[in-house]
């Protein structure tokens, strides 16, 4: 296997996002806040991929050997100083080889280099895979997600040294 890359995307890599973006809602449809519908038929067209560019701050992709097999987005919040790690997906196949924690790595390093402290995340009271990876990374439960009732709010201080307690580019 040929070491992982984390790839930031921009707007003009739209493609390369929607085709994990539709592997992903396909493979865990309970895990996001879309769904496959809302991006696929009529609402399949590039002028709406490239625009979710500009209301998502930080994009990346999880690379080995030329192919896709993860993403992650984060925003920063509009109310308070505090980024959110959104769209968090890593392809079964690699699950448990830490692809996941690179991905987070990816969006605390852009979370720091905005000199943001916080760094949050909804997450399905019952995915308890997702749940131990945030909770390995330094996320501790903050309470339930009051816009989701199947949804609990993890948050990790990124004032300290990395918010994995390693560094925060984890080798594979």
């Amino acid at each position: 296997m040929t070491a992982l890359q984390i790839r930031t995307l921009t707007a003009d890599d739209w493609a390369v996002w929607r085709e994990v973006r539709l592997r992903a809602l396909a493979d865990a449809p309970k895990a996001f806040g879309s769904t496959l519908a809302d991006w696929t038929g009529e609402n399949d067209v590039e002028v709406r991929w490239r625009s979710r560019f500009d209301n998502v701050e930080f994009n990346a992709v999880a690379v080995i050997d030329d192919v896709v097999v993860g993403a992650v987005g984060g925003i920063v919040t509009a109310d308070r100083p505090e980024a959110e790690l959104i769209s968090m997906w890593v392809a079964p196949e690699v699950r448990g080889a830490g692809v996941g924690i690179r991905l987070i790595d990816s969006v605390v390093d852009w979370a720091r280099g905005l000199s943001i402290g916080h760094l949050t995340i909804a997450v399905r009271r019952d995915n308890h895979r997702a749940v131990a990876l945030y909770e390995r990374a330094g996320f501790e439960l903050t309470g339930p997600n009051p816009s989701d009732p199947t949804e609990n709010l993890m948050a990790v201080d990124l004032t300290g040294s990395t918010a994995s307690g390693g560094p925060v580019v984890s080798a594979l």
